[in-house]
């Protein structure tokens, strides 16, 4: 009423004429009829639960958060639903700052009207802990553009929002099983509300002549307008809720006329509600398969899985191709290693050596590329069997060729003393250790005289 009346001093009396002549004659200012909504236009943010819409110009943003509680005493296994608004000065000068006016408290009381006493939310499936703890569901609706009919903008953002909105998902442990766990989105995929049916707010205006009936009414003709009423219903034409505020009276038979038209238009906005959200849910779909790049791609058009057919068969040909080569490469050298372990076979039977072929030189490498070790063990095991008992105990009395040894690093003062020492013992042998019999027994005779 308050914003009626502000809009009504803002108009002047030519303005106010030239509308009711207009709709006299079944024309609107905007040139719609006088049962024709505004464009609609439903948008979603980043997050989920919030919805911003626009019917023509009226611009209404609205946001849905989620919080525990405890219940009410009368009410233990349902949550709760509240609805705020706020009136910013940005969207309409008559509006104040500060706390809601009345137009505010009206808002909230016709869309919570409508949610609540329908019963279009599940309050049961809000129970986590019976008498404990229960969802608090909370609707903030921000008006960011005033422009007529605010009621049914907000109605159709609520349902928006609260469509799109997901709530954590919560699970009892502990040693009682009385301890709530609220798992984050990165666990466990959010849950949305039960929403049984979708409540359309539809608002008519009325004017002097009660014949003049109109839908969606404007911000100007709001201040020419005599009465307003709104009504609640969904797809299926049940009644949800009515609300007139005062002003003109209205017989019974204009009101079940526009409970007619009202059915007819919430089948349409539920339908409307119902393809954004679906695409919303689709895109924010899409927007996840997109994050994981590690995960296995979806056919969504039907041309991303022969793409990515044709990039693998072209992957596996060139991988192919790459093992060929590498199989000739492995064949030629097996071919050269065979040629030159059968020229040193003939080799070593010209020589007709008493040794044995035990594995070549010591600069030989047995784990290089070009030699078969499977045609090594076969040759050995053939020389092996061709050979003499004697050249087999000639060939186990064969020792190892000598490794060069290690470099060592000694301190000089024991090289010295082993040097000198060397030097004293250069010239004796094993035989000028051990002393003759004879000179032993003169020894021991000599002794004996002695005594």
């Amino acid at each position: 009423m308050e914003q009626r009346l502000a809009n009504c001093w803002r108009l002047t009396v030519n303005e106010k004429k030239f509308i009711e002549s207009a709709l006299l004659s079944d024309v609107r200012v905007d040139g719609r009829g006088p049962l024709d909504y505004r464009k609609l236009n439903i948008k979603f943010g980043k997050n989920d639960g919030s919805a911003e819409v626009q019917l023509g110009e009226t611009r209404v943003m609205s946001y849905v958060s989620a919080q525990l509680v405890q219940p009410y005493r009368d009410r233990p296994n349902e949550g709760t639903l509240s609805i705020f608004t706020e009136f910013s000065p940005m969207a309409d000068p008559s509006f104040e700052p500060g706390r809601p006016g009345e137009s505010a408290v009206e808002l909230g009381r016709i869309i919570d009207r409508g949610l609540r006493e329908s019963r279009a939310i599940d309050t049961e499936s809000l129970c986590i802990l019976s008498a404990k703890l229960v969802w608090a569901i909370r609707v903030d609706i921000h008006i960011l553009d005033n422009a007529g009919n605010l009621v049914d903008a907000a109605n159709i953002a609520a349902l928006a929002s609260l469509l799109t909105f997901r709530r954590p998902e919560c699970s009892l442990g502990g040693e009682d099983g009385q301890q709530v766990v609220v798992h984050p989105p990165e666990v466990r995929e959010p849950l949305p509300l039960i929403i049984h049916h979708l409540p359309v707010a539809v608002t008519f205006g009325y004017f002097s002549n009660e014949n003049l009936v109109v839908l969606d009414p404007t911000y100007h003709e709001e201040a020419v307008m005599t009465g307003r009423m709104t009504a609640t219903l969904n797809a299926n034409g049940d009644v949800c809720a009515i609300q007139k505020p005062g002003g003109q009276e209205i017989s019974h038979r204009v009101i079940m006329h526009c409970l007619r038209l009202a059915h007819v238009k919430a089948g349409d906005m539920t339908a409307k509600i119902k393809d954004a959200v679906e695409k919303h849910n689709t895109e924010r779909a899409l927007q996840k398969i997109k994050r994981h790049s590690s995960s296995v791609a979806v056919d969504v058009c039907g041309t991303t899985a022969s793409l990515g057919g044709k990039q693998n068969q072209s992957d596996g040909d060139k991988e192919g191709s790459r093992l060929d080569q590498l199989k000739l490469k492995d064949e030629t050298k097996s071919m050269e290693c065979d040629a030159t372990s059968s020229a040193q076979v003939q080799s070593n039977k010209k020589d007709g050596s008493s040794k044995n072929f035990v594995g070549g030189p010591s600069s030989w490498d047995p784990y290089s590329d070009c030699v078969n070790s499977d045609l090594l063990k076969a040759s050995l095991a053939s020389r092996a069997g061709h050979s003499t008992p004697s050249k087999k105990k000639d060939s186990r009395r064969e020792t190892k060729p000598e490794e060069p040894q290690n470099e060592v690093k000694i301190d000089s003062a024991p090289m010295d003393t082993a040097l000198t020492s060397g030097q004293s013992n250069e010239g004796k042998t094993l035989k000028d250790a051990v002393k003759p019999k004879h000179k032993r027994k003169k020894k021991k005779g000599s002794s004996n005289n002695a005594n």
